[in-house]
């Protein structure tokens, strides 16, 4: 950060002085007021910051004396040169006899002054921010009169977690030594909101070709949020280049420091203009003191007066630092006429309360600084957004009665750069950017979930699978293209996991298991799956019927039971009897294939009826442990250390599988007792082998499967939401049902089954009773042609007796009826 170049400067320097110790240098002293005591000050009278701390100082000094003292201030001006600085503070210190010096505002220029400070024992009221820890340790005469502006960074970091933006640019000005400390500080408050920083630019000053060329290589970069940590000048020219290069547009986020915004109500509208959208921290003080507003009005009409080309006149919190500065020396040097350490230790033991707020020292630091404003460049101006303090966050206002929260997204609308108010996401896909190259496992267990094949030279692969179709839906979520390769990787997820950390891949998918010991080299998005690891065994059947008890005996006792009830059936029917033993041969043969047809169906249908309970052989651990039992697991699975860990397996019996048909075969076979396998591993492998296998004991609460990314990934909050809104519309579920309903259940060997009955399956009892039939249909034929010949002969023998019985009877009717005429005639009746 410009170290080893201010030290090579300081060198130099160290050189001019030694050679011109005492010499009198043009350095433009100007003092007011009297001789009782003289405190000088370091200021760059060409800055804003310097036109205000001057007035401020005389202000002060003024204020003071009013009280019958009677001290002076010896103003010098810097140039804003470090070196200019030493040679004033040489120049102050030798000719202008001071007890006392105030400023400068860079830590640079305070370094080198400090070193002169040191060795004439001269207090040295520093009104830079943040000294640097080493700063105490080798400066014993420099005071902190800035409060530290750490906390600053822990605003800015709050400020980046309300918009859940992950990377973050920092732009600072070279030769800061306040950096030194500040931003491991950022670097730490960024952590806690899940950000990081991707570029550290240090620019130096006014090098215009530099500082394209840094912005050039932002722009190319993800990050669309940028931190500014630099003087007001140089910020100016940073913001002016930036517009030029289209980077203050839709899309960018800026935010700067106290040392810039602070100095944001001395912008003109030109200025401001090119800076909309702009958001900025500053360091906050009480307004409403009643000292503050006899100041606010003298300050304003004076530096009115004197600095009539300033667009605003209002001062700053440098022109309040400076004010209490003073006031500092001046009360210190009325309590002690002695100089050097005891004057160091009066002012170490300061306390009253200034313009600024409390003016106390520890350490030889003032007391730090708890609460910010936040403002929003907009118009010919800015707004207050609202506050952020280390106790509330962030709130609308201060006070007892004021709410606060922990979101700047409660302050209210924020107008960003290029005049939009959609809060942009603060990083971009480059235009120049390579496709993700996403690595997808090309061995995994179940092929349902990724799946990657090629032509026969092993080239044109094809991605498929759930995972792979899953992840394609998710991108159609994202509100922006993504352009991605897959590449095959033959390896364990582990390794998978690690070359994106390597960055050989940008992100990985397929059915990787997001646990802890991957999060070294990668982050994951939300599991897409269930998460649980579950034990598998092999199943008995145990069926329990509500229609009675099934037949007892072997098969010929079934048979002898169907034939007696037939024959029993077949005599005890009611209505007339079957005389023929024809007609009784063929309904025995009829009742006989009825009963037993009636039989299958009813044993059939009760075993389907029936309750068929497929039990676990082993129901939890505790048994196999007992069993000393070997277990499986699938090939390149986490699984094997959560057993030897978790659930205290020895290595040795614990066995890995590559295939699913493997694991099967190893249970059916008793090679192992139990096989451990992942939810949606477990889920596939039971809808395979559904009637063979079944779930025992509980589910632990390990692993699920996500996408893995790089640690930081801009990308991972986007894919997060995306792969929500997927399941959150049913099409993970959609996919998932259709993955398990195109996996056919396999019988296993041996496995009672329950067989569906159809007519061929009686095929020999239709043949018997058909044969039965046919044959009694002959013989009943055959007996009634015969029966037809005997029937003829009796007709005929039956015709003739008719007809000789019909002429005799005729013959008699005749001779009875002569007989009853010759009887009638002889009585005397006439017939």
């Amino acid at each position: 950060m410009g170290k080893l170049s201010f030290l090579f400067s300081f060198l130099l320097f160290s050189l001019i002085v030694a050679g011109k110790h005492g010499t009198q240098r043009n350095v433009g002293s100007k003092m007011i007021g009297g001789g009782k005591g003289r405190i000088g000050a370091i200021v760059d009278c060409s800055s804003r910051i310097g036109k205000e701390q001057s007035l401020a100082m005389r202000m002060a000094i003024e204020s003071f004396n009013s009280n019958d003292q009677n001290f002076s201030l010896v103003v010098t001006d810097s140039k804003s040169n470090p070196y200019q600085a030493a040679l004033a503070a040489e120049d102050l210190i030798s000719r202008q006899r001071v007890q006392v010096l105030i400023g400068p505002q860079t830590w640079e220029a305070v370094f080198v002054v400090a070193k002169v400070g040191n060795k004439n024992q001269i207090p040295i009221l520093a009104l830079a921010n943040d000294m640097p820890k080493w700063a105490t340790e080798r400066l014993d005469f420099v005071i902190q009169a800035s409060p530290s502006q750490l906390n600053q960074m822990k605003a800015i970091a709050a400020i980046i977690g309300s918009w859940d933006w992950h990377l973050v640019n920092v732009i600072y000005e070279e030769g800061d030594f306040s950096t030194v400390d500040i931003f491991p500080y950022l670097e730490h408050a960024l952590k806690d909101v899940g950000a990081e920083i991707s570029e550290f630019v240090g620019l130096p000053h006014f090098d215009s070709n530099l500082l394209s060329t840094e912005l050039e290589r932002l722009r190319r970069g993800p990050s669309r949020v940028f931190v500014v940590h630099m003087s007001f000048k140089l910020a100016l020219h940073l913001f002016q280049t930036a517009k030029d290069m289209e980077m203050l547009g839709k899309g960018y986020v800026w935010i700067t420091t106290d040392s810039f915004t602070s100095l944001a109500h001395s912008m003109n509208a030109p200025t401001s203009s090119s800076l909309q959208g702009v958001i900025g921290v500053k360091r906050y003080f009480p307004e409403i003191n009643p000292l503050f507003h006899n100041f606010y009005i003298q300050f304003c009409r004076r530096f009115r007066l004197e600095h009539s080309d300033e667009y605003n006149h209002e001062p700053s919190i440098f022109a309040v630092q400076a004010y209490d500065a003073t006031r500092t020396a001046a009360m210190a040097m009325s309590e002690t006429r002695e100089t050097g350490h005891h004057l160091l230790e009066s002012i170490k033991l300061t306390d009253f309360q200034g313009l600024g707020g409390k003016v106390q020292f520890k350490d030889r630091k003032l007391a730090p600084a708890h609460t910010f404003q936040i403002v929003n460049v907009v118009g010919r101006s800015y707004r207050d957004l609202g506050f952020w303090s280390d106790e509330l966050g962030f709130a609308r206002e201060l006070g007892g009665s004021s709410s606060a929260n922990l979101s700047m997204k409660d302050l209210g609308q924020v107008f960003w750069p290029g005049g939009s108010t959609d809060t942009p996401r603060g990083w971009a896909v480059p235009t120049d950017a390579n496709e993700l190259r996403i690595g997808v496992p090309t061995s995994p267990m179940f092929k349902q979930y990724v799946n990657v094949e090629g032509d026969q030279t092993g080239n044109n692969l094809s991605f498929n699978g759930l995972a792979i179709d899953l992840f394609k839906a998710t991108l159609d979520h994202l509100h922006f293209p993504l352009p991605h390769e897959f590449f095959a990787y033959n390896g364990t997820y582990d390794d998978l996991v690690k070359k994106i950390y390597l960055k050989e891949f940008d992100a990985a998918v397929g059915d990787i298991a997001i646990v802890s010991t991957r999060y070294e080299h990668a982050e994951f998005t939300h599991p897409y799956t269930e998460a649980g690891l579950v034990m598998i065994v092999p199943t008995t059947k145990n069926r329990k019927r509500n229609h009675g008890p099934e037949p007892e005996g072997s098969m010929f006792n079934h048979a002898g039971t169907i034939l007696y009830s037939s024959f029993t059936t077949l005599f005890s029917l009611h209505g007339n009897r079957l005389h023929s033993n024809l007609s009784r041969m063929t309904m025995m043969v009829w009742l006989f294939v009825a009963l037993v047809i009636t039989q299958i169906y009813t044993a059939n249908l009760t075993s389907m009826l029936t309750i068929q309970k497929l039990e676990p052989t082993i129901s939890d651990i505790e048994t196999l442990h007992r069993m000393n039992a070997f277990v499986g697991y699938g090939r390149g699975s986490f699984v094997k250390g959560y057993l030897e860990q978790v659930l205290h397996f020895p290595t040795e019996t614990i066995r890995n599988y590559s295939t699913h048909e493997g694991l099967a075969d190893a249970l059916r076979n008793q090679e192992i007792a139990a096989t451990f396998l992942e939810v949606p591993f477990a889920k596939l492998f039971l809808a395979r082998y559904c009637r063979e296998f079944k779930i025992a004991g509980p589910t632990y609460k390990v692993g699920g499967f996500g996408f893995a990314f790089p640690r930081g990934s801009l990308l991972l909050p986007y894919i997060d939401e995306a792969l929500l809104k997927v399941s959150e519309t049913g099409k993970y579920r959609e996919l998932e049902d259709s993955m398990i309903a195109n996996v056919k259940c396999e019988e296993g060997e041996g496995k009672d089954r329950i067989t569906s009955l159809s007519p061929n399956s009686f095929f020999f009892l239709f043949l018997l009773s058909a044969g039965v039939s046919t044959i009694a249909l002959a013989l009943y034929s055959f007996n009634a042609r015969n029966s037809n010949l005997q029937r003829n002969n009796v007709w005929r023998l039956m015709v003739a007796v008719v007809r000789h019985w019909g002429i005799n009877r005729t013959r008699f009717l005749r001779l009875r009826r002569d007989e009853s005429r010759t009887i009638l005639n002889n009585m005397g009746i006439q017939v």
